[in-house]
C-alpha cells in the first residue's frame, strides 16, 4: 500500500480529497495546504504518491515535484490548462472536475506501478563492493592452485557450495579461505 500525501491550498478540499481515497481503500498519511508540510510529510519515506492541485502558498506543484525523492510520484488534480506546464515522466493528470472513478483506477494503477518497481528493485542482486569481490578471487584462486581448476570451475564450486548451504558467495568465500587457512 503506497504512502500517500494529500497537498491543497484549501484544507477542506484537501480533506474531503482525503476522505474519498480512505472510503476507496488508500492510505492517507497526511494532509497538507503547502509544498513545505507535504516534503516534511516525505522525509524518511522511501516512496509514495502525492495527490496535489496545481498552486499552493508557498509553491506551485512543478517546484514540489522538482523537490520529491526519486521513489515518489506525483498526481495532478488540475484543470488541462495547467498541464501542459509541468513535463515530467513521473506526473500523471486528472483534469477537473473531478471524477471518482478516473481518481481512484488513476490511483490503483500508480500503486501497481510502484509496487512493481519495488518488486523489481529487491529482485535485482546488489552490486558487491570491491573488499568482498577480492575475497571471492582469492577463495577462487586457492582452488585453482590446489585443485588445478580452471577459473570457471572454481567460480561454479563456490556458486554450487553457496547454494548448497544457503549462505552468499561472499560467506562462502569465507569458509573456503579459513578451511584452506589463507
Amino acid at each position: 500500500m503506497a504512502n500517500i500525501i494529500v497537498v491543497f491550498p484549501k484544507m477542506e478540499d484537501a480533506k474531503k480529497i482525503r476522505n474519498i481515497l480512505n472510503r476507496n481503500g488508500f492510505h492517507v498519511i497526511a494532509v497538507c495546504t503547502t509544498g513545505a508540510q507535504a516534503l516534511n510529510c516525505i522525509e524518511g519515506l522511501n516512496d509514495g504518491i502525492v495527490v496535489c492541485g496545481y498552486r499552493f502558498a508557498d509553491m506551485r506543484c512543478g517546484e514540489l515535484h522538482e523537490y520529491l525523492p526519486d521513489g515518489f510520484e506525483m498526481l495532478l488534480v488540475a484543470s488541462e490548462q495547467h498541464w501542459g506546464e509541468i513535463a515530467a515522466d513521473n506526473f500523471v493528470c486528472i483534469g477537473m472536475p473531478l471524477k471518482l472513478h478516473d481518481l481512484v483506477d488513476t490511483l490503483t494503477m500508480i500503486e501497481e506501478t510502484q509496487l512493481r518497481r519495488r518488486r523489481r528493485r529487491k529482485a535485482w542482486p546488489r552490486e558487491r563492493d570491491g573488499e568482498e569481490q577480492a575475497v571471492i578471487a582469492r577463495a577462487k584462486e586457492i582452488l585453482m592452485e590446489r585443485n588445478n581448476m580452471t577459473e570457471t570451475e572454481a567460480h561454479r564450486y563456490v556458486q554450487k557450495c553457496s547454494m548448497d548451504s544457503g549462505t552468499n558467495m561472499v560467506e562462502t568465500a569465507h569458509m573456503i579461505l579459513d578451511i584452506m587457512k589463507q
